[in-house]
């Protein structure tokens, strides 16, 4: 889920910024550029940890930027298929709900979701309700904590989409998430 990987990027920095301190200028036009950012290959960066190597400038003949080849250390978080994993329930309609996983978002289904949940339009938010007068059957509502796993993952150059499932043993909301 998470990995710490060494990736290089390009800068191109305007003239403005060269002198002395274009050392500072190259790593903050790093951590704006690739913070936050989705990678297709890496998955999500959430945070430049170091900054390795900065190579040399090489003036464009045209524009007057210069770029800088860099090479940094990212904390990355990638998701798998089959993976379980803890988030928060953002939003909660009649074809299912979303889970907020971090930075990330995950879908899961009404027809993903176990037999003994329906859902309640008349709700206050909208929630899935158990059948059930178990006082241990959480509801699904906006705000709540649900452990699922994934059961897709594609990746896009810019986007990450996921679907989850919450019908297995020891899946659904949580108390404690």
């Amino acid at each position: 889920m998470f990995f710490v990987k060494t990736l290089s990027h390009t800068i191109r920095l305007p003239p403005q910024f060269f002198g002395p301190w274009i050392q500072d200028s190259v790593q903050r036009k790093l951590y704006e550029e690739v913070e936050g950012q989705i990678d297709g290959r890496y998955g999500y960066i959430i945070a430049v940890l170091d900054v390795k190597e900065v190579g040399r400038g090489v003036l464009q003949p045209l524009t007057g930027l210069a770029e800088f080849e860099v090479v940094y250390e990212a904390l990355v978080m990638k998701l798998f298929k089959n993976m379980v994993v803890d988030g928060v329930v953002s939003t909660v309609n009649q074809i299912g709900f979303w889970l907020d996983i971090g930075p990330l978002q995950m879908f899961v289904s009404a027809n993903l979701i176990p037999q003994y949940y329906r859902f309640d339009p008349n709700a206050n938010p909208p929630a899935y309700v158990p059948d059930t007068d178990d006082a241990e059957t959480l509801r699904i509502e906006k705000g709540v904590g649900v452990r699922a796993r994934i059961i897709g993952v594609r990746n896009d150059a810019r986007e990450i989409f996921c679907v989850g499932t919450i019908k297995e043993d020891y899946l659904g909301p949580q108390e404690d998430v």
